[in-house]
């Protein structure tokens, strides 16, 4: 790094022509983007923050334009992660049918499974409530539509590093045919798996890959994200129950409910165009290029927030 810092320094005065002005510009650029890498390393020192994660991704309150907005969401995450050079694949995705004057295609529910170093630690803080405001692209009469959806990042982790403990007996496993693309090989063949928790209820399927096993283990490893997903909410529950008893005891009288109020961010494209986060007050009005992936300064504002 060091090296690298003198040897622009060095260039920087031997400057004579504008091939080796861009040039230099170019070797800053990179050596900029080295050093934000680093920054944000030195943060991210949590548990599972070094991790690979799974992004999983359900419409909310909206009908049919929150499974627009869900489609809309999982496309974003995946300009990121081609950005980042990060690997990604999607595990499932719940489709509806075509609709709007382009046949748009919205999702259920989807789960992104994202391979890289520090991934879950740069991306965990997407989790919660996205909400869009913009002319409904379904609506005949072009009105202005607010959908919601929500958004969970879980580290991706294995039976041998999951905090959780799997009894055998609690899963119940079956296999169908994949209706996916894939080819006749898994078309054909029983190769999707679909585990069930049965204590929760929690199910987790998969059949993007050719073989069972392969299927079974994905499967797997989203159902130890879901619990784990689970727990933490659980567990934040009984800090909020805590909280509200003690505000009881001393008759402070207020309630806080989830509701509109609820959402991290916000995306309006009408009547004017802005991205805000909630949270750290960051605002954006380029909107396509956030949805086209440009979240650099969202989650760069997030690692400050933890110093």
């Amino acid at each position: 790094m060091k090296k690298s810092t003198d040897d622009l320094k060095e260039l920087a005065g031997y400057l004579a022509s504008e091939e080796e002005e861009k040039d230099f510009f170019q070797e800053l650029a990179l050596l900029k983007a080295v050093f934000r890498r680093q920054i944000q390393k030195l943060f991210l020192t949590g548990k599972y923050d070094s991790c690979s994660a799974i992004i999983v991704i359900q419409a909310g309150a909206g009908g049919r334009d929150a499974e627009d907005w869900a489609a809309m969401l999982l496309r974003m995450y995946q300009k990121y992660c081609e950005e980042k050079k990060w690997l990604c694949k999607i595990l499932s995705q719940g489709l509806t049918e075509g609709g709007g004057p382009e046949g748009r295609i919205g999702i259920k529910e989807a789960a992104l499974s994202i391979k890289g170093d520090f991934v879950y630690g740069l991306l965990k803080k997407e989790t919660g409530v996205h909400r869009l405001v913009r002319i409904s692209p379904f609506s005949a009469k072009k009105l202005r539509q607010t959908s919601f959806a929500q958004v969970e990042v879980a580290p991706q982790l294995s039976d041998k590093t999951s905090p959780l403990n799997l009894r055998q007996d609690d899963l119940k496993i079956e296999t169908f045919r994949a209706a996916g693309h894939g080819g006749q090989n898994v078309n054909k063949r029983e190769t999707a798996v679909r585990l069930t928790h049965l204590p929760t209820g929690l199910i987790a399927s998969s059949q993007i890959e050719r073989t069972q096993i392969m299927n079974k283990k994905i499967a797997m490893n989203f159902l130890l994200v879901k619990l784990a997903a689970l727990q933490e909410a659980q567990k934040q529950q009984e800090m909020q129950d805590e909280k509200s008893k003690m505000r009881q005891k001393i008759g402070s009288g207020k309630k806080r409910t989830a509701d509109f109020g609820q959402q991290i961010r916000s995306y309006i494209l009408h009547p004017y165009k802005l991205v805000k986060d909630h949270r750290t007050q960051v605002s954006v009005s380029d909107t396509e290029a956030v949805l086209n992936g440009d979240l650099e300064q969202f989650i760069e504002a997030e690692i400050k927030c933890l110093v």
